[in-house]
């Protein structure tokens, strides 16, 4: 969607709106509610100071939630357990529990970071009553050292042995693909990284890749003069990944007032892990068919044998193309494993406006009235940015999905006769004015510098 300044009375309808959203969204679940939250936000400027690829930064943020749930849950025993289950002390705090796993996780993965991490700590269990604190640091660490230890060999260490394919004294790029070492990391849901893998892409004769080639061409291209500046925007907005791609919409959503500690531990262990997860198999996919990317296929539309596609020698994408192969779409898997976690939860429907801003793009908030519309922009913006075809899009939505329903159908489940067992669903979130739901415009840098949204 393309932003722009409204009149000054419209202006501040979206200013006052947003901080109501940004703000009230973030205090009305409460301090326990927040530790989750906050946590999520700390462990992301974790993965962002060790400048960390988008699948290992997945990988450590899955660690410190699942940590935190098991953690809690050890506590208030309302669910089954990921993988751990510990003797808690009488009365321990449940959100001691979860600070200390966190921290504990943090530590052990980024230890040059421990003083901002230790800080953070301080703060955090400052909040907590003294009762039941100690109690629950136990318990935390404990779980901690668990999740750690259990994926000390899970293959993230393996190192990147691609072959680059050429001929004898043929050169080739010398810059290695990324990411070719994951397919064999342990997923968390899943049985394997192939679990999910789709069917090839499609033909290079077919109607198909015709229109996606086409397509792509024509509105993915840096000097394209059909695309309009809400796409070029939105392609912009979204050439950023990983964790930070979707941590906010979660965030947002684990603030709907009522909510507990426990509940948005949960959330955020299942949609971390369905992430974590959605990588693995996305990068599966990729280089078990080692799709060419736009870029790549343009440059040689005269090779393909399909007489609807014509060749460009100077063809470039809109923004820089990933490196590792076209098919799947991994944006569009990993926010669909995501969305399936959070709409077993908060349905499929309208909900409260939705922000987000971009670190590629600093200055412009999107917002959405789903997460539907979230997904769907996600995926679009792929093409416009001249990295996706269409149909590699449609490819990782299903993908995703199907993690993410796993993810939500087999884990973490309610055990039988508990109170929050009972009655799952979250009440829903308050419903925005019309007015505000008409507004397609939020605020710039200047309210960002502020704070005033999230």
């Amino acid at each position: 969607m393309n932003l722009r300044l409204l009149e000054s009375w419209s202006f501040t309808k979206a200013v006052l709106w947003s901080l109501i959203i940004g703000g009230a969204l973030l205090m009305s679940a409460g301090a326990a509610a927040d530790s989750i939250t906050e946590w999520n936000e700390r462990a992301l400027a974790c993965t962002t100071t060790a400048k960390l690829f988008p699948y290992p930064a997945s990988r450590a943020i899955a660690m410190v939630h699942v940590a935190m749930f098991d953690a809690a849950n050890s506590i208030e025993h309302r669910y089954s357990a990921y993988k751990v289950q510990v003797s808690a002390p009488p009365g321990s705090s449940a959100e001691a529990a979860a600070i200390a796993a966190a921290h504990s996780v943090l530590l052990k993965l980024f230890p040059d970071q421990s003083a901002e991490l230790d800080a953070a700590y301080a703060a955090s269990m400052a909040r907590i009553p003294d009762d039941g604190k100690a109690g629950g640091v136990e318990v935390g660490e404990k779980v901690a050292a668990e999740i750690v230890s259990l994926r000390a060999n899970d293959g993230a260490d393996a190192p990147n042995q691609y072959r680059p394919v050429t001929a004898p004294g043929v050169y080739v790029m010398t810059v290695l693909p990324i990411g070719s070492n994951w397919p064999g990391v342990k997923p968390w849901l899943m049985k394997s990284g192939s679990q999910f893998r789709p069917g090839p892409p499609p033909k290079l004769t077919s109607q198909v890749w015709a229109r996606d080639y086409n397509e792509i061409k024509d509105v993915g291209g840096k000097k394209s003069t059909v695309r309009t500046a809400a796409q070029t925007e939105m392609g912009r907005f979204w050439q950023m990944a990983g964790p930070g791609s979707w941590a906010p919409i979660g965030r947002q959503l684990a603030a709907t007032p009522g909510r507990t500690l426990l509940q948005n531990a949960r959330l955020f262990a299942l949609t971390e892990m369905a992430a974590a997860d959605s990588q693995i198999a996305v990068l599966d996919a990729k280089y078990t068919y080692n799709f060419w990317r736009p870029i790549t296929a343009i440059r040689n539309g005269d090779i393909d044998g399909n007489d609807q596609t014509t060749r460009v020698a100077d063809w470039e994408p809109l923004i820089d193309t990933p490196l590792h192969p076209e098919y799947p779409c991994a944006h569009c898997i990993n926010s669909m494993a995501v969305a399936a976690v959070l709409e077993s939860e908060f349905g499929n429907g309208p909900i409260p406006v939705l922000t987000m801003t971009s670190s590629t793009l600093p200055g412009v908030v999107h917002q959405w009235s789903s997460i539907k519309e979230w997904t769907d922009e996600v995926a679009a913006a792929r093409i416009y940015g001249g990295l996706h075809y269409r149909n590699s899009t449609v490819v990782g939505q299903e993908m995703g999905r199907k993690i993410g329903e796993l993810a939500v159908s087999s884990y973490l489940r309610p055990l039988p006769g508990t109170p929050l067992g009972q009655a799952q669903s979250s009440p829903p979130p308050p419903t925005a004015p019309a007015e505000v739901h008409s507004l397609k415009v939020t605020v710039l840098s200047t309210m960002l510098a502020n704070g005033g949204l999230r």
